[in-house]
């Protein structure tokens, strides 16, 4: 139904029928301004048809999703002459383009209203190899329909839909259909619903629509429209807002409005996450990127709701965003008209990763179709899904089975190995991060030193190689038209040995940087302008591998009691450390650590057996490479 669809302003009007003895303009674009389109397109349609009422009339076809004739009608003001200037009537005209797949003229259109290149047959013909799916769609069998949507599941066996299917409802002056219902069907394993009944103990003389449950049953929430009107901008209107109830005793009630609802705008279309603790809805409210905007609410525990947060940019335009699902496995579904797309509102996906989601994908043509598509649903381990959608010319309930498209293999695989040698690196870890440098998925590379990573069509990535006493490797890719579906990425990676002349092993076998040596005072620990000359060469070296860590480590020689030794060290090593921060290198790449005369270079391990020179030669620091 196009009145939830847009959900621009619900009207709840008592305009009385206009005769058709009595066309004038004036009551005419009084019923107009109400949103009384249905009434309103039979007097304009015998009006003089003057370049004001073949606009309006054009309007009025177009929000009763009448596209057809939407399109024929405003094309015939280009036809008398006339201009389409106004830059909202301009969106509408290329979406009812859009809608009867006239791609070249809906382009120019878009193209004065985005401001940018819009070429939709390049679009469609990209989108068959970037969506992940293809969608194999059938209309539901459901006996009495008559505008039926959003539908969602109840339990295993049962889902609940909103209708328009009781003719003794007061009929709705937007598009002359009967006031919305909740109902409550058993779902067949073929797909068609039976023993359909209103759902008991919700329904009103207002709107009710879009129920969804907690995963335990117990709690629904569901759209009604506000009873009482307020003025906006001098038009009595009824905005939409979310209920909860609860199911107590197998019976329906304590039914409560939303604390974040609001009488001057709408808040619409929820929808739970499988824990219960966060509530998705589409809203109108001020601050919003366009028209209707996501947002999400954290539900308390004690029953209370946070603040309403908005869902970014990223998942928002700046027209309807509506219609939100959170799968099982927390991927958003929803329909936006404000994306390039098929035509009107087309289903998305985006993914979560790491709490944020994902640029958005279009399911594609294989579900979605030049009209309004919407209000999806899916079991993820079934790959069974339910959408609505008027490309009919009315709401009707729809199931689909998805498999993958074979056409988009999107992965990125390869192998790691040492830059110099050539060999391989098993053992070696590989990441795989979003463009906003976020982690996606890792791996520890075996013995074949290979790795594999699946992806999402649309997107830029940077795989990254690690290993310990290496240097990282970033590779930036895209899945975009500017990229490939599938990528083989060869990681090599170089020792900070190769790379550096002063990088070398010990005699254990570790890695270090080698410096000259670093020289004290008689029990002291401050640095020398001597040794501070040589720490800025290993600043330097830090500054230009930023993914290396360093342990700074004190020694002494023997002479002297032991535990003064050690604790001088440790003074040593940490007076160091904070010189190398002092001069930019992150603390965290560093920790400093003093052995005292516990591990010497060569056999002097008592007092007064060797030379002055030879104990010197254990008075040192050492700059080991721990990563």
């Amino acid at each position: 139904m196009r009145l939830i669809i847009t959900s621009i302003l619900i009207i709840l009007c008592s305009t009385s029928l206009v005769g058709a003895q009595n066309l004038s303009l004036k009551k005419t674009n009084r019923l107009f301004k109400n949103q009384a389109y249905k009434e309103a397109i039979e007097n304009y349609k015998n009006l003089k048809q003057t370049e004001e009422v073949l606009k309006k009339l054009g309007d009025c076809y177009y929000y009763t999703g009448d596209m057809a004739k939407a399109a024929f009608t405003y094309s015939s003001i280009e036809d008398n002459n006339g201009q389409i200037t106004d830059y909202n009537r301009i969106y509408r005209y290329a979406q009812s383009l859009l809608a009867l797949k006239d791609y070249d003229k809906a382009d120019s259109y878009l193209l004065y209203y985005q401001g940018k290149d819009w070429d939709t047959k390049e679009f469609l013909k990209e989108l068959e190899k970037s969506t992940p799916h293809n969608f194999t769609v059938a209309p539901i069998r459901n006996e009495g329909s008559n505008s039926d949507f959003g539908m969602s599941f109840l339990n295993d066996t049962e889902v609940v839909f909103a209708s328009s299917r009781n003719m003794e409802r007061p009929v709705y002056a937007w598009n002359g259909l009967p006031y919305l219902d909740l109902y409550k069907a058993t779902l067949e394993r073929d797909g068609a619903l039976k023993s359909i009944v209103p759902f008991s103990g919700i329904n009103t003389d207002l709107h009710e629509s879009n129920a969804v449950f907690t995963e335990n049953g117990t709690v629904m929430y569901f759209n009604r429209n506000n009873e009482k009107r307020v003025k906006i901008n001098d038009i009595p209107v009824s905005n939409m807002k979310i209920y909860k109830a609860e199911l107590v005793d197998g019976i329906w009630t304590n039914v409560q409005a939303l604390s974040f609802n609001n009488d001057m705008y709408s808040v619409q279309h929820p929808a739970i996450s499988k824990d219960g603790s966060t509530l998705y809805f589409s809203s109108d409210m001020p601050g919003g990127y366009g028209e209707f905007d996501l947002y999400k609410v954290s539900v308390n525990s004690d029953g209370t709701y946070g603040e309403p947060v908005n869902l970014g940019k990223e998942i928002n335009t700046q027209h309807l965003d509506q219609f939100p699902y959170i799968s099982d496995i927390n991927t958003l579904y929803y329909s936006t008209n404000g994306k390039q797309g098929v035509g009107g509102l087309d289903i998305h996906r985006s993914d979560m990763v790491n709490g944020e989601f994902t640029t958005p994908i279009n399911l594609g043509t294989t579900i979605n179709s030049s009209r309004d598509d919407f209000a999806f649903i899916i079991n993820e381990n079934l790959n069974k899904a339910y959408f609505s959608s008027n490309r009919t010319g009315i709401d009707k309930l729809y199931r689909t089975t998805r498999e993958e498209n074979v056409l988009t293999k999107y992965a990125v695989k390869g192998i790691v190995k040492d830059s110099i040698s050539n060999k391989l690196l098993p053992g070696s870890l590989v990441s795989l991060l979003d463009e906003r440098e976020i982690l996606i998925d890792d791996m520890i590379v075996g013995d074949d030193a290979t790795y594999f990573f699946k992806l999402e069509p649309n997107r830029k990535y940077t795989i990254r190689g690690t290993r310990k006493l290496y240097i990282p490797q970033d590779v930036q890719f895209s899945t975009d038209r500017n990229g490939r579906i599938s990528h083989d990425i060869y990681l090599t990676l170089l020792s900070y040995q190769d790379a550096e002349a002063t990088i070398k092993p010990d005699r254990k076998g570790d890695v270090q940087v080698e410096l000259d040596q670093i020289f004290f005072d008689f029990d002291e620990a401050i640095i020398k302008p001597e040794a501070a000359h040589t720490l800025d060469e290993l600043v330097d070296i830090m500054k230009k591998y930023p993914a290396m860590y360093i342990e700074v480590s004190a020694h002494t020689d023997v002479r002297g009691p032991s535990a003064y030794n050690l604790e001088l060290s440790k003074k040593r090593a940490a007076s160091t450390l904070e010189y190398l921060v002092s001069k930019g290198v992150e603390r965290r790449r560093l920790r400093s650590i003093g052995y005292g005369e516990m591990q010497p270079l060569n056999n002097c391990i008592q007092e007064g057996i060797c030379t002055d020179k030879e104990y010197e030669v254990n008075r040192r620091c050492e700059f080991k490479i721990v990563q």
